[in-house]
């Protein structure tokens, strides 16, 4: 594992309330090394969000460790560029200022942060709206800066949590395309948390497979296609088999509390 990364070990979290506790997550494991995607997958509720939000600072686990970059991150807000499921951008924000906003909190002069952001509206498809209020923007648009804002975000190791989950399939696959097109000229580490199948295979190295609550690592898919991937990958034998492997091991881990063992 390389220290630019992300390291989970025996990670877990229960949540607490005046009338009852919540195991959300259970000694999970998990690896993402400097330069890769790795997504994780698993029914509504098993904690993949829960990781997320612990990775970035924004929650200390109840147990385990969790590494970004070889530092904790557990209560450190920061170390990552961290993109939540809606958009939030700001409505009293124009698109450049909108954009920015994570890299100012970051500590970027307000100068410089508009400036990098203004040179990349065109490389995510936003030329011409620089000076556009978020109501004015379509939901890919709005997607799109919000990711911008968090590429902005001085950071070479990002989280994402369902990015295009709000959008229609059309805009959605139009959305992953794009994504791995900008990856491409600009490597970061990314750990996505996503319920699609299908997308998690398009733009992942890996996919790990969570069980349903309190969540653990069932399973870990290693994804052999090449980087970027063509539309039409999709209908190909390979990919449609790999599919499989991935919804059964969804289907082995919902009724398996095991650790995580390579699928494929």
């Amino acid at each position: 594992m390389q220290a630019e990364g992300i390291e989970l070990h025996r990670l877990s979290h229960v949540f607490t309330t005046r009338r009852q506790s919540v195991a959300a997550l259970d000694g999970v494991d998990l690896s993402v090394a400097a330069g890769r995607f790795v997504s994780v997958v698993g029914p509504s509720g098993c904690g993949k969000s829960t990781i997320l939000r612990i990775l970035a600072g924004l929650l200390v686990p109840t147990a385990g460790e969790a590494l970004v970059r070889g530092e904790t991150a557990s209560g450190r807000p920061g170390l990552v560029a961290y993109m939540p499921q809606k958009d939030l951008l700001l409505p009293w924000r124009r698109a450049l200022a909108n954009a920015s906003l994570g890299a100012e909190i970051a500590g970027v002069p307000t100068r410089d942060a508009r400036r990098r952001a203004l040179e990349l509206f065109g490389a995510f498809g936003l030329s011409g709206f620089e000076h556009s209020w978020p109501v004015q923007l379509s939901g890919g648009m709005r997607q799109r800066l919000a990711l911008l804002r968090t590429f902005l975000i001085p950071s070479p190791v990002m989280l994402l949590d369902e990015p295009f989950g709000a959008l229609d399939a059309i805009t959605r696959r139009q959305m992953q395309q794009w994504l791995q097109q900008v990856l491409a000229r600009e490597s970061r580490t990314v750990l996505l948390v996503t319920h699609d199948v299908e997308e998690a295979l398009v733009l992942s190295d890996e996919v790990y497979v969570m069980s349903p609550r309190p969540g653990r690592m069932a399973a870990r898919v290693a994804v052999p296609f090449e980087r970027p991937r063509q539309p039409g990958l999709v209908t190909a034998p390979a990919f449609v088999a790999l599919k499989a492997d991935l919804l059964a091991a969804l289907d082995a881990g919902a009724s398996s509390g095991s650790p995580c063992e390579p699928a494929v």
